[in-house]
C-alpha cells in the first residue's frame, strides 16, 4: 500500500465501515480522521457523517486478506469472512478443506504472505 497506515487508522476505517459511529464518533475515529481524509480514504457526506470513500474500501478489504492469510498461516482452524475467502478462492491463496467450510492457505498464498512481509520491513 502506498500510504503506510497504523493499526489504530485501520481499526478507524472497520469502526466507519460497520457504522458504529452512530452520532459523535470514536476516540480512535476522531483522532484518524484528518489524516484519513488527506490521503482521501474519508469523505463526508452532505449529512456530514463520515463514509468510506472507494480508495478507503480498497484498502480495508486487501488489509482484511492479508489478516486472514496471517490468521490461516497461524492457525488452521481461523474464520474467514465470506467475502474475502471468495476473492482469496479465486487468486489461488486459499482451498477449502474437503467435507469442512475451514480452508488452508496454498503455496502461492504462503509466498504472497512472505512477499507482503518482506516489503514491510
Amino acid at each position: 500500500m502506498s500510504n503506510d497506515l497504523t493499526k489504530d487508522e485501520f481499526d478507524a476505517l472497520g469502526q466507519i465501515s460497520r457504522k458504529e459511529h452512530r452520532g459523535r464518533p470514536s476516540a480512535c475515529v476522531a483522532r484518524n480522521t484528518k489524516r484519513l481524509t488527506g490521503i482521501k480514504m474519508l469523505e463526508y457526506t452532505r449529512e456530514g457523517h463520515l463514509a468510506l470513500t472507494e480508495k478507503g474500501l480498497q484498502t480495508l478489504f486487501i488489509y482484511r486478506c492479508i489478516e486472514a492469510l496471517r490468521g490461516l498461516n497461524a492457525d488452521a482452524d481461523a474464520v474467514v469472512d465470506a467475502d474475502v475467502a471468495i476473492f482469496l478462492s479465486r487468486k489461488g491463496h486459499i482451498v477449502a478443506k474437503e467435507g469442512s467450510k475451514q480452508f488452508e492457505i496454498t503455496q502461492r498464498g504462503r509466498e504472497s504472505l512472505a512477499d507482503i512481509d518482506a516489503q514491510s520491513r
